[in-house]
């Protein structure tokens, strides 16, 4: 950071709002702002925000180091399947593997289930006559002849990008490289995506899934990061554009476009990463960090100030919510549960004549009935200002007036008639059972991480996060709620806290009896090359920190357990050691081992980040006077204790101060975002502006 480049930006792509949030590094100052998405062109929203705030403080473009970008546009691409015309070079009699998946249905007593389309057709995915070993000898060279009329094949089809997955590539990666070279030569323009590049992991199934996902995205990431880029240099930016990883780091605009299957779940990491930070910074052992946007609500369970990252998850479902329907990915990713709950769900009476809520979103564009621009189901937000909980005119500050009155009749037309129940029961009825399928997936998701909802902190971040977090954390027994400050673009907080990092992975199957640590040494070391290589695109590459661990799992096993490795030199390690740290975390896991059962190594995995960039929370003005400052005045708001309409007393946030403490029924209003509070809590204010509120 030089002295005259002193801000960074970051900016959340939401699927309905793009928050923004401007961070001075010199005094810890923080700007806000929110926009409406433009989904036709995401980066539309992002100059309007950037405008905007210029508006408010002049000449901030020049003086940005970084701006920090998540975007919900890759895994768009996917569900939409509005990726690139894309073809694949496999192995022959691997031709299938995309339908064949792991052969296993994830609603078995379903004979209608539906599974995902491959995002490449058959006739697009051509055979070569080679064969490697699982230890990587060749059994069948390569026929360069052959490749090039694939290749020529392919190209003839007009495809706009190209995926290579050969069998066991992972250990051997010579077939696959010649193939990379040939399309050089004849395609220097088509994008490629080798496997050997993308996920050298082993597991067939995953790895062509993979790369054939990378490369069905990659020409549409690759022009929207160009078209940001220039767009921000002609605002007048001279400095960094980072994009958040799916694995909570960040990184270079070059990487994500070279690999933009790792960003895909690159929004919703961004309020996790806050959560992390929070829990850290008040040493908070169990957190449950809780983001409800306006289209869906993310959540994870932080322990010990550390949130969970897995090596693979699935998108495009065609149950949304079922797993097992959707494409599998193997890349790490923050372990976030989401489920389609969001200011915009739509309410609406079920086939079974039963209210239902979700999953089905109005989105930015036209969204709830209130917003007045085209919506006609009722949603969420509806019931929420219907509810008393919102005030119709200061919603975004008073920058956009809801329509109270449309989504009343919206309610009464829709779900009350229908149901025959009363006005009042529609309204709390779509609230409560939004807050009730969300405790339900939050107990499970809890559950699995041996974590307990009676002890948890519950964070809230996200435009209805803090309108629902009272409402969940009652339904889930936790002891108590935290609210940070600008909790509606917490998400975009997060930015600034994560590291430049990248996850790296190579596959190598051997017995930890026959096991050669100083080959194992060698893949390490290898891996690490690459990770600095990797991170010398994000700028400085001074003090890079190397994370390894090993996928160990007992012998003939079908998955397998991470084992972390502290030691920098992998031949100073002893075997019974490696043993004796799987065995700890297996029991731990599984509540028992077996001793007797030899183990082997699958996976090598190394994470190469830079230092984080601390960031300094401001503290509030310590200000005399009275709570009695704050208040704005009474509205009446519906009680789920009382079974009725009762005064709350409306509290202005940016007028609280330390120490302040109070008792609910409240409502804590800031521009971006409501806190609702009923009246069995208390809430009080930290210095650093947090609202701790004890149930």
């Amino acid at each position: 950071m030089s002295d005259n480049k002193f801000y960074r930006l970051g900016c959340d792509i939401g699927g309905t709002f793009t928050d923004f949030v401007l961070l001075n590094d010199q005094t810890g100052e923080m700007r806000i702002n929110k926009c409406l998405t433009t989904p036709g062109d995401p980066s539309d929203a992002v100059e309007q925000g950037i405008r905007e705030l210029e508006e408010k403080t002049p000449d901030i473009v020049g003086k940005l180091d970084e701006v920090i970008h998540g975007t919900t546009l890759v895994i768009n691409s996917i569900i939409e399947r509005k990726g690139a015309k894309t073809g694949l070079i496999t192995t022959k009699g691997f031709r299938d593997v995309l339908e064949l998946g792991r052969e296993i249905r994830y609603a078995p007593y379903d004979i209608f289930a539906e599974f995902p389309k491959p995002l490449i057709p058959r006739r697009l995915r051509l055979e070569v006559d080679e064969r490697v070993r699982s230890d990587g000898t060749v059994i069948k060279a390569l026929d360069p002849d052959e490749a090039k009329d694939a290749v020529r094949e392919l190209l003839n089809t007009g495809v706009e990008s190209i995926s290579v997955c050969l069998l066991n590539s992972f250990e051997n990666p010579d077939h696959e490289l010649m193939i990379k070279e040939i399309l050089r030569e004849k395609a220097p323009d088509i994008p490629v995506s080798i496997s050997y590049d993308v996920l050298p992991q082993i597991r067939e199934y995953e790895r062509t899934s993979t790369t054939v996902t990378n490369a069905y995205v990659k020409p549409l990431t690759g022009r929207y990061l160009k078209k940001l880029s220039s767009r921000l240099e002609s605002m007048g930016f001279k400095g960094k554009l980072f994009i958040m990883l799916s694995s909570g780091g960040i990184t270079s605009v070059e990487t994500a476009a070279e690999f933009p299957v790792r960003i895909i779940e690159s929004g919703p990491t961004a309020a996790v990463i806050s959560g992390q930070y929070y829990g850290r910074l008040f040493d908070i052992p169990e957190m449950f960090c809780f983001d409800m946007g306006g289209t869906t609500a993310k959540s994870c369970l932080i322990q010990g100030g550390v949130a969970g990252v897995v090596p693979t998850f699935e998108v495009g479902r065609v149950q949304r919510f079922m797993k097992g329907s959707g494409l599998t990915i193997q890349v790490p990713v923050v372990d976030l549960m989401e489920i389609g709950a969001g200011g915009g769900s739509i309410a609406k009476v079920s086939k079974m004549g039963t209210l239902q809520v979700g999953p089905e979103s109005s989105g930015a564009d036209p969204g709830p009935i209130c917003y007045g621009r085209g919506g006609t189901g009722p949603g969420v937000t509806d019931a929420d200002l219907l509810l008393g909980y919102l005030d119709e005119n200061y919603f975004l500050g008073g920058e956009m007036k809801l329509d109270k009155e449309a989504a009343r009749r919206g309610v009464e037309e829709q779900i009350a008639r229908p149901l025959g129940v009363s006005f009042i029961q529609a309204i709390w009825g779509i609230h409560d059972l939004i807050n009730e399928t969300m405790a339900a997936a939050a107990k499970t998701h809890i559950a699995e991480k041996g974590g307990n909802p009676k002890v948890v902190t519950v964070a809230a971040f996200g435009g209805a996060g803090p309108v629902h977090a009272y409402g969940l954390a009652k339904k889930l027994g936790a002891p108590r709620l935290i609210v940070p400050p600008n909790a509606g673009v917490g998400s975009a907080l997060g930015f600034f806290t994560a590291p430049r990092a990248f996850d790296l992975v190579r596959s190598h199957k051997v017995s930890l009896n026959n096991a050669d640590f100083i080959e194992i040494e060698k893949i390490f070391r290898d891996m690490e090359a690459e990770g600095a290589r990797t991170l010398e695109k994000s700028g400085k590459t001074e003090n890079i920190k190397f994370e390894r661990s090993v996928d160990v799992r007992f012998v003939g096993q079908g998955s397998e357990t991470n084992v972390p490795i502290a030691e920098s030199d992998f031949t100073k390690v002893k075997k019974e050691d490696v043993r004796g740290r799987f065995d700890k975390i297996y029991e731990k896991l599984y509540g028992r081992t077996y001793l007797d059962s030899p183990v082997e190594f699958i996976n090598f995995k190394v994470r190469a980040s830079l230092p984080e960039r601390l960031l300094k929370l401001p503290k509030m003005e310590k200000k005399e006077g009275s709570i009695e400052d704050a208040v704005k005045g009474q509205r009446l708001a519906y009680s789920g204790i009382a079974k009725d309409f009762i005064p709350y007393t409306v509290y202005d946030r940016y007028r609280l101060f330390p120490d302040a403490r109070f008792d609910g029924p409240a409502i804590i209003e800031e521009r971006e975002s409501t806190v609702i509070v009923g009246e069995d809590a208390s809430i009080s204010v930290d210095d650093f502006g947090f609202l701790w509120i004890e149930l």
